[in-house]
C-alpha cells in the first residue's frame, strides 16, 4: 500500500510554521546598541510584526548603558528599522509596535538595574497583556553571560516555575573558545535556565537554503541512492567574505576564522549534509542525527597535512586599495590570528567512509559566497576519449548565500559533428522559482524562540562535539607556533590551501 501524504514521517505537522503567530510575549535585548541588534535583530522583529506574525500584545525591551527614555529608544529603533528592515515601513504597523517598546538604563552588575527591568516587564504584563512570557536575548560578549544570567536568577526573572508564563534565554555565538570553556558556559546557562528554555543562535540554520538541504535530500528519490561513498568523491563547504575585519578587531583578534566560522556554521552545514534521515523534524530527532555525524567526524592522524591558515595582505582588490590584516586598527604586529582557515575532515560511517570533507572560511577572498559542493566521482568516459580531464565529474552545489539556490553540473555533448562533451549547469534559484521572498534568518529564529520551537537551535551536545573536532587543530597551531601564510586580497586563500587539495589530486572550486 502506498504511503499517504498524512502518514509520511517527513511531513512536519507544523508545516508552513511561519504562518503561526506567536502568543503574547516580550523580548528583552541585552547588547541592543551593538551592530547585530541595530542591523539585524531590531529590523527582524519589525518585519515579523509587519507580516502579522507577532501579536498586538508584544513588548520589546532594550537594556543598555545609554541614558535613554522610552521615546528616545523608540526613535532609535525606528531609525534602524527604516534603514534595514526587509519589508516596507508602514506607519500603522509602527504605531502598534512602538506602543510596546521600552528601555531600561543600566549595567550588568547593578541590582537596581535588574529591579527596574523586572518592574518594566511587570508593567508590560499589565498594560500590554504579555502574560509573564519573556525571552532574554544575550547579544553580548561571552565573558558577561555569567553575570547577566546570575542577575536574572537573583531577581526572579529566569525561573518560569515561580511565575505565570514561560522564560527563555537566547545566546549568540561564540559559545566558548574551546571544549573546556564551552562546558563551563553550558553549566552556567543551564544552572539558571532549563535545557529546553535555552536557544543557542546559529543564524545560518535559519536560512531558507540551509533548511532546503533536508528537503532536497529526503523529499527527492533521485538524490538518496547516490548520496554516499560509492558515488561521492569529496565534499567542499565554503564560506567566503570579500571584506576585511573592519571595526571588529577587538572581537576578531584571538578568535580567528576557525573559531568564528568553522566551529559553528560550517560544522552545522557538514552535519546537515551528512546526516541520516530523521524519523521526524521534531527537535529531538533532528538533533540526534546531527550529533551522530559530529561524533563520527575524525581528525586525520597527520594534522600537519590537513589544514591551511592564512592572513590577508594589503593591495588592490577590485580596483580599490585595501589594508592588510596588520594595518587594521588595533591588530598587534605579532598576531597569529588567522583570517583564513581550511580543514580536511573524515566521517567514519558506512555512508561516508573514505570521502574527505574540505571546509574553508576566510575574509578578503574572491567574492562573498557560502556554498556546499558535493562532487561526484569521475565518469570513466570510455566512449569519450577526447574529453578533457576536468569533464565527467558531476556536482551538486547548494548555494546558501547570496544567490540562494542549487546548481547541478553534468556533461553534455557540444554542438557539432564531433562527439565532444563539456560540463554544463542546470540551475535553480529561489528568486526565480518562488514569488515569495525568503525571510531573513533572524526572522525565522526569533519567531521560533517566541513559539518555543527548538529544532533549528543546536543543543549543548552539538556545541561540545564541534569543539572536540576543532580543538586538536587549535592546539597544534599553538604548540607548533604556526604562523598564518599571507594571501593576496581578492584571491582564494594562501598557497598552502591549494596544495592541501593538490596532494589529494583535487582542487578547490572557484565559485
Amino acid at each position: 500500500m502506498s504511503q499517504t501524504f498524512e502518514s509520511n514521517p517527513l511531513r512536519d505537522p507544523r508545516d508552513r510554521r511561519l504562518t503561526r503567530i506567536a502568543g503574547p510575549s516580550s523580548l528583552v535585548f541585552f547588547g541592543v546598541t551593538g551592530d547585530l541588534a541595530r542591523k539585524k535583530l531590531l529590523p527582524a522583529v519589525y518585519d515579523l510584526v509587519n507580516r502579522g506574525l507577532l501579536p498586538p500584545s508584544f513588548g520589546l525591551v532594550g537594556f543598555g548603558r545609554r541614558e535613554w527614555s522610552h521615546d528616545d529608544f523608540r526613535a532609535e529603533v525606528r531609525t534602524h528599522v527604516e534603514a534595514h528592515a526587509r519589508t516596507p515601513f508602514r506607519e500603522d504597523v509602527w504605531t502598534q509596535f512602538s506602543a510596546g517598546i521600552r528601555f531600561v538604563t543600566g549595567t550588568f552588575d547593578s541590582n537596581e538595574s535588574f529591579e527596574k527591568l523586572k518592574e518594566t516587564l511587570s508593567e508590560l504584563d499589565e498594560t500590554r497583556g504579555t502574560r509573564g512570557n519573556h525571552a532574554f536575548y544575550l547579544s553580548i560578549p561571552p565573558k558577561d553571560f555569567d553575570q547577566v544570567l546570575q542577575k536574572l536568577a537573583d531577581h526572579d526573572l529566569a525561573n518560569h516555575n515561580q511565575h505565570e508564563g514561560w522564560r527563555r534565554v537566547v545566546i549568540e555565538k561564540p559559545f566558548g573558545h574551546n571544549l573546556e570553556s564551552a562546558r563551563e558556559l553550558n553549566a552556567i546557562v543551564e544552572r539558571v535556565f532549563p535545557a529546553d528554555s535555552v536557544f543557542r543562535i546559529d543564524h545560518y540554520l535559519g536560512k531558507e537554503t540551509v533548511q532546503n538541504i533536508l528537503a532536497m535530500r529526503f523529499a527527492n528519490q533521485m538524490f538518496e541512492p547516490v548520496w554516499n561513498a560509492n558515488n561521492v568523491d569529496h565534499v567542499q563547504i565554503t564560506m567566503a567574505e570579500d571584506i576585511g575585519i573592519g571595526t571588529r578587531a577587538g572581537y576578531y583578534d584571538g578568535v580567528g576564522a576557525a573559531r568564528d566560522i568553522i566551529q559553528n556554521h560550517l560544522l552545522q552545514l557538514l552535519a546537515l549534509t551528512a546526516m541520516e534521515e530523521p524519523i521526524s523534524f521534531n527537535a529531538e530527532h533532528l538533533r540526534a542525527e546531527k550529533a551522530k555525524v559530529l561524533e563520527a567526524v575524525e581528525v586525520p592522524d597527520d594534522i600537519a597535512s590537513a589544514f591551511a591558515i592564512g592572513q590577508y595582505e594589503g593591495g588592490n582588490q577590485g580596483g580599490e586599495e585595501v589594508n592588510s590584516f596588520f594595518e587594521e586598527n588595533d591588530i598587534p604586529a605579532d598576531s597569529r590570528t588567522e583570517t583564513f582557515a581550511a580543514l580536511k575532515l573524515n566521517i567514519k560511517t558506512r555512508r561516508w567512509n573514505g570521502v574527505p570533507f574540505y571546509l574553508r572560511a576566510g575574509k578578503r577572498l574572491g567574492r562573498r559566497v557560502t556554498e556546499i559542493a558535493v562532487v561526484f566521482k569521475k565518469s570513466p568516459n570510455l566512449l569519450f576519449g577526447g574529453a578533457s580531464d576536468d569533464s565527467g565529474q558531476n556536482a551538486i552545489v547548494i548555494r546558501v548565500q547570496p544567490d540562494e539556490g542549487m546548481t547541478l553540473r553534468f556533461s553534455s555533448k557540444v554542438p557539432g559533428t564531433q562527439m565532444g562533451i563539456r560540463d554544463v549547469n542546470m540551475d535553480f534559484g529561489y528568486s526565480h522559482s518562488f514569488t515569495e521572498e525568503s525571510p531573513e534568518a533572524y526572522e525565522r529564529l526569533i519567531l521560533d524562540v517566541l513559539l518555543g520551537e527548538p529544532p533549528l537551535f543546536p543543543r549543548h551536545e552539538e556545541v561540545e562535539l564541534s569543539w572536540k573536532i576543532l580543538d586538536p587543530f587549535e592546539e597544534y597551531w599553538a604548540e607548533h607556533k604556526i604562523k598564518p601564510e599571507g594571501y593576496a586580497p581578492g584571491s582564494w586563500g594562501p598557497t598552502s590551501a591549494h596544495e592541501m587539495l593538490k596532494r589529494d589530486n583535487r582542487a578547490w572550486r572557484r565559485p
